[in-house]
């Protein structure tokens, strides 16, 4: 199946029956992390901004509604989700997706609509009334994500930003 699957990859057809087959053979695994996944995490470190820092990972985890979710094709890391769970007393709970991020070479492949349909389960699961990202106005790759993925644009948003560095 993985010689297939190779093959399929290698051909310069590109059809889309081709890549659907491609992905039937190699089907992508999205994993929740938790505590004991620090090294899942420290091996997906690249598909961040920038190097995971071990404090802030283990914080992350350890926090009751942080979550991340790493998704894997052919067994490397392909891409992330994370979300925080925001509540406040007049409103209830919703999902801050914190960010999204899928390694160029896997990208166009479904994987961040899959990691954002993930999390917006777990998010309905856990009783959130709604889910948000902020993203820049030029991000279109971000952009037709979260659309693809039935979320909606809001217009006259401002995002404000205290430095405390």
């Amino acid at each position: 199946m993985l010689e297939r699957a190779s093959r399929l990859r290698d051909s310069k057809v590109g059809c889309p029956q081709c890549v659907a087959q491609l992905r039937q053979d190699c089907p992508m695994e999205i994993r929740l992390i938790s505590q004991k996944d620090l090294g899942f995490v420290l091996e997906a470190s690249h598909l961040f901004d920038g190097p995971a820092q071990l404090d802030a990972t283990q914080r992350f985890l350890c926090e009751q509604g942080h979550h991340l979710l790493i998704a894997y094709e052919e067994g490397q890391p392909a891409g992330f989700v994370s979300g925080v769970e925001v509540t406040h007393p007049d409103k209830g709970t919703e999902m801050f997706l914190y960010e999204l991020g899928v390694d160029e070479q896997f990208r166009r492949r479904g994987i961040g609509r899959a990691l954002i349909e993930r999390l917006k389960t777990i998010a309905q699961e856990r009783g959130c009334y709604a889910m948000w990202v902020i993203t820049g106005q030029n991000n279109a790759a971000a952009l037709a994500a979260y659309e693809s993925s039935g979320g909606a644009t809001e217009s006259g948003q401002v995002v404000v930003v205290w430095s405390l560095c």
